[in-house]
């Protein structure tokens, strides 16, 4: 006959014991167990309800500036603010899958892992978990805790209001931070972005200028196939500095798994015929993109 494991267990007043073949009736101890007996380790009332959203800080870049997906809340709370795309998450959906669906419902895009190219189609883009946001006031409603993800794509259309959103744009990073306010319209004073959705999308937007030095996440802002000067370009709006284009192609060309060239040449960008590449294999970058400073 096996031996119970022995381990530490719940015991009298909130005091540890050894788990042993007698605790566990000859078998090995079960949590469940104490549910059976009727010994409840916590008490779910005692503990209050509060809600969990995701927040999405969508960047892309448009007309060579890096830009955020904002959305006009329709409802109270801040009817009438801009503010982060996002929603609660479903009783039965994990975070991840709320904050693909809310990507979605929002831009049209489908999430696709980390570190792995675009799909072909360009229809897909990167997400990743931000942060956690649990301000005891930042929602007047109730306790809200957010979860916070980071969306990188090439160059979107304009996109659509969705759920309590009346309207949507696209905005410079740079006028929504530098202001802490919302894209105002002409003859409108900017206000503040809604919640704590001005943090938020100030970490996300440091969050893309750190990784781009280190990862090939940069490419995540690009077509399938890209040149060498658009990639620049993406590095420039990213991280709001004009790069030398010489030296600039001679580092990303360098780089082992950083670019693959695929076989085709582009006049879009005007001019002679520039090369087109694809994302490589590599996920980070060894001699890291180092930011210059500023």
């Amino acid at each position: 006959m096996r031996a119970a494991r022995a381990g530490p267990g719940p015991g009298p007043a909130g005091t540890e014991r050894d788990v042993t073949a007698e605790d566990a009736g000859g078998g090995v101890y079960r949590q469940e167990d104490d549910y059976d007996r009727g010994m409840s380790p916590y008490d779910p009332s005692a503990f209050p309800p509060f809600a969990v959203t995701v927040d999405l800080v969508v960047l892309t870049v448009r007309r060579h500036a890096l830009c955020a997906l904002v959305v006009r809340r329709g409802e109270p709370p801040f009817q009438g603010r801009w503010a982060l795309p996002g929603g609660f998450v479903r009783p039965d959906e994990d975070l991840g899958a709320a904050a693909a669906r809310e990507l979605v419902e929002e831009t049209g895009l489908c999430a696709h892992d980390p570190g792995t190219p675009l799909p072909e189609a360009g229809n897909g883009a990167h997400l990743e978990q931000l942060a956690t946001y649990g301000d005891p006031g930042r929602d007047p409603r109730m306790r809200v805790v957010s979860v916070a993800h980071l969306v990188l794509a090439p160059d979107l259309p304009a996109p659509r209001a969705g759920g309590d959103a009346n309207s949507a744009r696209w905005a410079p990073v740079d006028e929504l931070l530098d202001q802490e306010g919302g894209p105002g319209r002409e003859g409108e004073q900017p206000a503040p972005l809604a919640f704590d959705h001005a943090r938020i999308l100030a970490d996300g937007v440091e969050r893309a200028r750190s990784k781009i030095e280190y990862s090939s996440l940069a490419t995540a802002f690009c077509p399938p196939e890209f040149t060498v000067g658009e990639l620049r370009r993406v590095y420039e709006a990213v991280w709001g500095v004009a790069l030398d284009p010489r030296n600039f192609h001679r580092k990303v060309t360098g780089t082992p798994g950083f670019l693959v060239p695929s076989g085709g040449t582009t006049t879009r960008q005007g001019g002679r015929p520039a090369q087109l590449f694809r994302a490589g294999g590599a996920t980070l970058l060894n001699p890291p993109m180092l930011r210059p400073e500023v």
